[in-house]
C-alpha cells in the first residue's frame, strides 16, 4: 500500500529540535510561523534537500560528477518521499538575452509559427515576397553596369557542423572545380580539413561571368545548373561588390530584397543567423549619455559642468576644454544650458575639419603647442571605452554611459530578413511586445486561411496554454519581449510555477517559497486556484507561507515557533487551518482568528504643505504622471502587480533624489518633466532586500557597525593594553590576530571530488576565527569570539552598561532580528532579514527629521506578528519628522498609513496611472474604481468592529 503521508522523523536542520512529523501527501500543506522559526529549514533543508539528494544518489556516479554531489540532511529518516521540484525566488536568469519568452519556451514556438506560417513582406515595397523565375533572377543581374564581373555560387552547405568530407569528396567526382568554404575561395582538389564541431558553409562556383550582351542564355543555363544543386538557392557574387541571394520561393520582384529558406533559427536573437549583427541580438548598445556627461546644465564649464573632463590628476582635458573655448569664442563662466546650440555641438562632437590651436604644458615640463582636429567630448569618451585595457578606467567611463536601442535594429533584436516576415501585418518582435493578457487576444483573433490554421493548429494550441497558465498565476501584465533578470522573486517563482502546471507532472512534491509575494489581493485568489489545480493533479505542495488567504485554503497548517532562532525550531500546531484557529498556543493560529490583530492607527497624522512632486513621469508604462509625496508622513504606493509602482518610486523617486542629493552618477532616474519639493530633505534611504553581502565574512554586526565599538571595548581593557593590541588585533578579516589556518574563516573546505564538499572547524582555532592570544584577552569573562556567537537579545544585555552599543544592538532588537547572532553569516540570511538589519543600521544613526526613508515590500518573508513589530519602528521615524515611502501590497501595512497613492487600474500597458490619493478611508470609499480600495474597504470595516469589541472589554475589565 503506498504511503498516503511524508513521515519526518528526528529534523534538526538549522534550529530544527529534532521534530517528528507526518505531513499528508496530494493535499495543500501551508508552513507558516515567525521569521526564522525554522519554516524553510523544514521545507527546503530537510524535505527538498532529501528528495533531491535521492534523485541525484539513484545515477550513475559518471552523471553525478557533472550534477555535483549533496548533503544528507541533519534528519534521522523520512519516509514516504515523492520525487521533489523546488520553486524559489531565485531570479530566473541575468542573462540579458533570457526574456519572459525564452524561459517559458513561448518563443520558440513562435519561431516555429513564423518559419511555418509566416509571409515574407519586403521591407521597402511592402510587398508579399513570391517565388522568382530564372527569368526574374536573370533581369536583376542584367542590371549591373557592363564590364561586371561575378560568380554564380550554389550553397550545398549552411552552418552546419561537420567535417563534410564525403560531400567534398562528391563534388571532386562530380567535376566540379572551385568552391567557397567559410567565404574563402578553394580548388576542390585542395586538402580540406574542416573541424568537426564548428559550423561550416559551402558554396560551389557553377559560373563565372562577366556582364555583356548576349550572355542572357549563359546566365539561364548557370541559374538552372545552381538551382538544382543549391535545392531551390543561389548566391551571386558580384566581384568587389554585394551578394545576392535569389530564392525560387522568397524574393522581392521590384528590389530583389531576398529571404532564404524561413527556418526558426532565422527568428532567433541568440543565434547568429537570427541575431542582428550591429548588436549581436541584444537590442541595446552602451552609448555615451548626454545627460551623465552633463548633470546640471544650470553650471558652468568653469565649474566643471562636464563631468567626464573634471580634473583628477591631469590638467589635459581642462586645457584642451579651454583651447576649443578659445577657438569658438565661448564663455567659460556662461552656464552651459545658455551657451549657443551650435557651439554647444562643437564641444560635444568636435570641430569636424576644422583645426583648432592646442597648447599645454604637463607637471614635467612637457609643452604641446599645435595645430589639432578636436574629437568632442562625446566621441572622445566612447573612443577611450572601447580602446582602453583598464577595467578602472572602463568603469569610471561606463558612469557616463547608458543602454540605448541599437540604432539598426531599432531594439528588436533580429536581423531585417526576420523582421520582413509577417503574420497579420506583425513581425515577430513585435508580438513579443504584447502584454501575455494582449497576446492571448491576438492569438485568439489571428486571421488564417485554411491552409495555414491546418500548420499552425498543433503550435497555437501549445502558445495558448502557456499564456493561459501566466495569465492564471496573475502575470498578464508582463510582456514576453521582458528581460528575465528584471522580474522580482515573485514573478519568476510565479512564472516556474506556470512551467510546471504546463509539464503536467502527477505524484510530484512541489516545494514553494511565498508564491504571493509581489502579488496584489485581487490576483491571490487566480493563483490559489492555481496551486489547487497543481494538488488535484495528484500532487503534494508544501507551501512557505504568511499569506492569510493561502492559509485558509490550505487542506493542512503546519506552525512553527513559538518563536524564531533558538526559540523555535519545534511544531506548534498541525492540522487543519480551522483547528490551528483553535489553538491557543499557535500564535498564527490567534492572528487568524482574530484574537490578536495590528489595530488601526488612533488618528491619522495630517499633511502640511511640504510635498516632494512629481511632475510627468513616462518611463515605461507610467502615463504622464503626475504624484505628490508628502514630507513627514507615511506614504504607502498602492496598485495591482505592474501598475507601475517600483517604476514611480525606484527609477524616478529615488534615482532623481539620489542625483540631486549626492550627485549620483551611476544610475540616471527614469524620464519625468521635473522633481519639485527636494529642499525639504537632504538625505535618502533605500532598503531593498539585496544581501548585506555574498561572503560569510559579512555580518549583522560588521554591517550595522556596532562590531567596530566593539573591538574598540576589546582595545580598551587592561590585558589589551600591557599586551599593545589595538584594535585591528581584533578583526578576523586582517592578519594579526586572526586565526592564520584558516584565515580568520573558522571552518575550512575539504574537496570531496566524488563525495560532497565537507566543512570542517578549524583544527587550531576550532571554529573562533582568531589566534590563542587574541582569545586570552576577556571583557567581562568572555572573549571577542564568544561576543560574534552571542543572540543580538543576549548581547544586548551584555552590553547594556554602553550606551553607544547598546543603541546599535537595541535597533536590530527592534526589528524583530533579536533571535540573529551578532556573527551570523550574511549568506544565511534571507531576504526579509538582510532589509532588517539595513533599516536596523540606518536607525541607530541620528536623523535630524529631513530624511526620506524609501522600502519595497519590506513584508517580504514576515510572520503578520513581525509585521506588528516593523510598523511599531517605522511609525517611529516618522514620529521623529522623517518621511516613509513604502511599496506594499500587504494590507495590514496599507491601513496603517496616513497617505495612500493607488496606481493602476491593471497591470502593463492598461496600468501606469494614478487612480487614487488620500487616507486609507479615502481610497476604500473608492472601492468602485480601486482594486486596492475594495480590499481594504472590508479590512478596515473587520478591524474598526475589532478594534471596538477590544476597547469595550477593556472598559468592562476596568469597571469591574
Amino acid at each position: 500500500m503506498l504511503n498516503k503521508t511524508i513521515k519526518i522523523q528526528g529534523a534538526r536542520a538549522h534550529n530544527l529540535k529534532n521534530i517528528d512529523i507526518e505531513i499528508p501527501k496530494n493535499k495543500l500543506v501551508v508552513l507558516t510561523g515567525l521569521s526564522g522559526s525554522g519554516k524553510s529549514s523544514l521545507a527546503f533543508d530537510t524535505i527538498y534537500a532529501e528528495g533531491q539528494r535521492r534523485y541525484v544518489e539513484s545515477l550513475s556516479a559518471y552523471a553525478r560528477q557533472f550534477l555535483g554531489q549533496m548533503d544528507k540532511p541533519d534528519v534521522d529518516a523520512i519516509e514516504g518521499l515523492s520525487p521533489a521540484i523546488s520553486i524559489d525566488q531565485k531570479t530566473t536568469s541575468n542573462n540579458p538575452r533570457s526574456t519572459v519568452g525564452t524561459v517559458t519556451e513561448i518563443y520558440d514556438y513562435l519561431r516555429l509559427l513564423y518559419a511555418r506560417i509566416g509571409r515574407p513582406t519586403c521591407p521597402k515595397h511592402g510587398i508579399e515576397i513570391s517565388s522568382q523565375t530564372v527569368q526574374q533572377m536573370v533581369d536583376r543581374i542584367l542590371e549591373y553596369p557592363e564590364r561586371t564581373k561575378l560568380q554564380i555560387l550554389a550553397p550545398v552547405v549552411s552552418g552546419k557542423k561537420g567535417e563534410h568530407v564525403k560531400l567534398l569528396e562528391k563534388l571532386k567526382q562530380e567535376g566540379y572545380v572551385r568552391i567557397r568554404v567559410d567565404k574563402e575561395m578553394r580548388e576542390v582538389t585542395d586538402e580540406i580539413k574542416l573541424e568537426k564541431n564548428k559550423k561550416h558553409s559551402i558554396e560551389v562556383v557553377i559560373d563565372r561571368v562577366v556582364v555583356k550582351e548576349g550572355v542572357a542564355g549563359r546566365l539561364s543555363d548557370s541559374i538552372e545548373a545552381a538551382l538544382r544543386l543549391g535545392e531551390g538557392r543561389i548566391i551571386v557574387d558580384i566581384i568587389d561588390g554585394e551578394e545576392l541571394v535569389f530564392s525560387e520561393l522568397h524574393a522581392c520582384p521590384i528590389c530583389g530584397f531576398s529571404i532564404g529558406e524561413l527556418e526558426p533559427r532565422l527568428f532567433s536573437f541568440n543565434s547568429p543567423f537570427g541575431a542582428c549583427t550591429s548588436c549581436d541580438g541584444l537590442g541595446t548598445k552602451l552609448e555615451v549619455d548626454l545627460d551623465l556627461v552633463i548633470p546640471d546644465w544650470d553650471k558652468t564649464l568653469n565649474e566643471h559642468a562636464i563631468a567626464p573632463w573634471e580634473p583628477i590628476s591631469s590638467q589635459y582635458y581642462p586645457q584642451l576644454l579651454k583651447s576649443v573655448c578659445n577657438h569658438y569664442e565661448i564663455d567659460m563662466d556662461t552656464p552651459v544650458k545658455d551657451i549657443p546650440e551650435d557651439k554647444m555641438d562643437k564641444i560635444l562632437y568636435g570641430s569636424g575639419k576644422e583645426k583648432i590651436h592646442f597648447y599645454y604644458e604637463n607637471e614635467f615640463g612637457n609643452i604641446r603647442d599645435n595645430d589639432i582636429l578636436f574629437e568632442g567630448v562625446i566621441p572622445n569618451v566612447a573612443r577611450r571605452y572601447k580602446e582602453t585595457s583598464s577595467d578602472f578606467i572602463r568603469e569610471s567611463l561606463e558612469k557616463y554611459m547608458a543602454q540605448k536601442n541599437c540604432p539598426k535594429c531599432k531594439g528588436h533584436r533580429l536581423k531585417q530578413e526576420a523582421l520582413a516576415v509577417l503574420i497579420n501585418g506583425l513581425h515577430v518582435s513585435e508580438v513579443t511586445k504584447f502584454s501575455i493578457a494582449e497576446a492571448l487576444e491576438f492569438f485568439k483573433k489571428v486571421d488564417l486561411t485554411e491552409k495555414e490554421q491546418q500548420i499552425a493548429k498543433m503550435i497555437l494550441k501549445e502558445i495558448d496554454n502557456r499564456l493561459e497558465f501566466l495569465n492564471n498565476v496573475g502575470l498578464d501584465y508582463l510582456t514576453l519581449a521582458r528581460t528575465a533578470g528584471t522580474l522580482s522573486g515573485g514573478e519568476a517563482q510565479r512564472i516556474r510555477l506556470a512551467t510546471q502546471i504546463g509539464s503536467a507532472l502527477t505524484g510530484v512534491l512541489y516545494v514553494l517559497d511565498e508564491p504571493s509575494i509581489g502579488l496584489h489581493q485581487r490576483d491571490n485568489d487566480r493563483l490559489i486556484e492555481t496551486l489547487k489545480r497543481m494538488r488535484d493533479m495528484d500532487n503534494t505542495l508544501i507551501v512557505v507561507e504568511h499569506d492569510e488567504d493561502t492559509m485558509f485554503a490550505a487542506d493542512w497548517l503546519i506552525d512553527i515557533g513559538p518563536g524564531a532562532g533558538q526559540h523555535g525550531g519545534e511544531i506548534v500546531d498541525s492540522d487543519t487551518p480551522e483547528n490551528v484557529m483553535k489553538n491557543p498556543d499557535s500564535l498564527t493560529g490567534r492572528y487568524l482568528s482574530g484574537k490578536d490583530f495590528i489595530p488601526l492607527p488612533m488618528e491619522r497624522r495630517k499633511a502640511d504643505k511640504r510635498m516632494i512632486e512629481v511632475l510627468g513621469a513616462t518611463e515605461n508604462n507610467l502615463k504622464n504622471v503626475s504624484a505628490s509625496v508628502p514630507i513627514g508622513l507615511m506614504t504607502v504606493v498602492t496598485g495591482v502587480s505592474g501598475s507601475g509602482k517600483s517604476t514611480l518610486v525606484n527609477e524616478i523617486i529615488y534615482k532623481s533624489l539620489s542625483k540631486s542629493l549626492y550627485k549620483a552618477t551611476k544610475h540616471k532616474p527614469g524620464k519625468h518633466r521635473k522633481m519639485k519639493g527636494i529642499e525639504h530633505i537632504d538625505k535618502v534611504i533605500d532598503i531593498d532586500q539585496s544581501p548585506i553581502g555574498r561572503t560569510p565574512r559579512s555580518n549583522p554586526a560588521t554591517y550595522t557597525g556596532v562590531f567596530d565599538d566593539i573591538r574598540d571595548v576589546y582595545a580598551q581593557t587592561n590585558e589589551a593594553k600591557v599586551r599593545g593590541y589595538k584594535k585591528g588585533r581584533f578583526s578576523f578579516n586582517v592578519k594579526g590576530g586572526r586565526c592564520e589556518a584558516c584565515r580568520g574563516d573558522g571552518i575550512i573546505k575539504i574537496e570531496m571530488h566524488f563525495l560532497p564538499d565537507v566543512y570542517v572547524p578549524c583544527e587550531v582555532c576550532h571554529g573562533k576565527r582568531y589566534n590563542r592570544e587574541t582569545l586570552e584577552v576577556k571583557y567581562k569573562g568572555k572573549s571577542i569570539a564568544d561576543v560574534l556567537n552571542m543572540r543580538i537579545e543576549d548581547a544586548l544585555e551584555f552590553f547594556a552598561p554602553i550606551p553607544k552599543i547598546k543603541r546599535k544592538l537595541q535597533t536590530i532588537y527592534d526589528v524583530g532580528l533579536g533571535y540573529v547572532t551578532l556573527g551570523q553569516p550574511a549568506t544565511t540570511l534571507s531576504g526579509g532579514e538582510a532589509q532588517r538589519v539595513k533599516l536596523a543600521s540606518e536607525l541607530h544613526k541620528r536623523s535630524n527629521g529631513k530624511s526620506m526613508y524609501i522600502l519595497d515590500e519590506p513584508t517580504t518573508g514576515l510572520h503578520v506578528d513581525d509585521i506588528k513589530r516593523l510598523l511599531v519602528v517605522l511609525q517611529r521615524l516618522v514620529e521623529n519628522g522623517d518621511s516613509v515611502l513604502i511599496i506594499e501590497h500587504n494590507l495590514d501595512v496599507i491601513k496603517t498609513a496616513d497617505h495612500i497613492i493607488d496606481l493602476g487600474p491593471e497591470g502593463g500597458a492598461r496600468g501606469g496611472q494614478i487612480i487614487a490619493t488620500g487616507t486609507p478611508e479615502e481610497i476604500a470609499e473608492q472601492a468602485d474604481i480601486s482594486y486596492t480600495g475594495k480590499y481594504l474597504k472590508t479590512v478596515l470595516e473587520r478591524d474598526t468592529s475589532r478594534m471596538e469589541a477590544m476597547l469595550a472589554e477593556k472598559e468592562k475589565i476596568s469597571t469591574k
